[in-house]
């Protein structure tokens, strides 16, 4: 897999799609802030980092996918399901490295600028995402990747 800039997707995405995202990751942050209104904004912040479009993104992703194969005559729900699933394991590796940001945030802001503890923090953000997609495409979960029954890889 070559990592790729390709904006093809914004002309199949329909107008829709985008408000129902808007939609979707403005209740998750309302949600956030009555949490920290209610309990305190330490609780409210971790409500705040759920991804708040990943369940409308991996669901309008499998769709697309899945209308790709079919518009090819394929049977797609293999497809759609596998690019659904890379796209929330994407998620997952970023989250790795938000995690990395906040602590290392965290731990400079008081102590050094903010912009200094900002530009770290993307930093460890960066190395952390990266090492997490390493770790997926070359490491030991490779093998447990490649394990799909090759009648379901060819759908």
């Amino acid at each position: 897999m070559t990592i790729a800039l390709s904006t093809s997707g914004l002309k199949r995405t329909q107008w829709w799609e985008y408000a129902l995202r808007f939609v979707l990751g403005g209740l998750i942050t309302v949600i956030a802030g009555l949490i920290a209104k209610k309990f305190s904004p330490s609780v409210g912040g971790l409500f705040l980092a759920f991804p708040a479009i990943l369940a409308a993104s991996t669901t309008l992703v499998e769709r697309h996918e899945r209308q790709r194969k079919e518009q090819k005559g394929m049977g797609g729900m293999y497809r759609g399901r596998h690019a659904a699933g890379a796209d929330a394991a994407g998620a997952a590796m970023g989250s790795i490295g938000l995690v990395g940001f906040a602590g290392s945030v965290e731990k400079l802001i008081t102590a050094h600028d903010p912009w200094l503890a900002i530009l770290v923090g993307t930093l460890v953000w960066a190395a952390l995402s990266a090492s997490a997609w390493f770790l997926w495409k070359r490491g030991p979960l490779r093998r447990m990747r490649s394990k799909v029954p090759s009648k379901l890889a060819r759908s």
